[in-house]
C-alpha cells in the first residue's frame, strides 16, 4: 500500500475529508491559498477564487477541489497533502490512507489485534501478579536467616520517599527502630 499514488490516496480519503466537521471553511481557504500562492502552478487565481466562493457550500467546494486535483495529476494531489499536513496536521494524521501506511508492517502483525491480546486481562490481573511477586519477595527476605530484617527493611524504606508518603515512611521507620531495640 505505501506505493499507492497520491491520486489513489486522495480518492480513498475523499469521503473522510468531505464529511461534516473535518475541515472548517478557514482551513479549506488556507489550503487553497497555499496551493495558489506557494504553488501557483497547482491552482491559478481563477481556480482559487472558484474554490473559495463563499456562496457555494463547503462540501461542494472541497469535493470539486479534490476532483480537480485528481484530474490534474499525482503531483497536484501530493501538494494538496503537503498543504493539508502544514495547515491541519491532526486531520492529516487521521486520514484513512495514512493509517494504512502506518499499520503496514513487514512482519505482518496486526498491531490492533496484538494490542487487544496483550491487554485483555485488565488491571486486576496486573495487581494480582504484582501482589504475588511482592509477597514472594517479602517472604524470601524474611525467611533468609542470614539477613537482618530490620536493617534490610530500613534500607528499603529509607530509599522509598516517592513510593509511599513521607508520614507513612516515618511511622514505619519508628516502628522498625522500636522492634529492633526490643530484640
Amino acid at each position: 500500500m505505501p506505493d499507492q499514488s497520491y491520486c489513489d490516496r486522495l480518492r480513498q480519503d475523499m469521503y473522510f475529508l468531505t464529511s461534516n466537521g473535518r475541515l472548517s471553511e478557514l482551513l479549506v481557504d488556507k489550503i487553497i491559498l497555499q496551493l495558489n500562492r506557494v504553488y501557483p502552478q497547482i491552482l491559478t487565481n481563477k481556480e482559487a477564487e472558484k474554490f473559495r466562493n463563499p456562496k457555494t457550500l463547503l462540501h461542494t467546494r472541497l469535493s470539486d477541489l479534490i476532483k480537480h486535483l485528481q484530474n490534474k495529476g499525482d503531483r497536484h494531489c501530493q501538494e494538496f497533502y503537503r498543504a493539508l499536513q502544514i495547515n491541519a496536521e491532526q486531520v492529516y494524521n487521521d486520514l484513512p490512507s495514512r493509517k494504512i501506511i502506518k499499520t503496514t508492517d513487514s512482519t505482518g502483525i496486526d498491531t490492533d489485534k496484538e494490542q487487544y491480546i496483550l491487554n485483555d486481562r485488565g488491571p486486576m490481573f496486573f495487581l494480582a501478579c504484582f501482589s504475588v511477586a511482592a509477597g514472594f519477595a517479602l517472604f524470601m527476605n524474611c525467611c533468609n536467616s542470614g539477613t537482618k530484617v530490620a536493617g534490610g527493611a530500613r534500607k528499603i524504606l529509607g530509599f522509598s520517599p516517592i513510593i509511599i508518603g513521607r508520614h507513612v515512611r516515618n511511622i514505619c521507620m519508628l516502628y522498625l527502630e522500636d522492634t529492633s531495640r526490643n530484640k
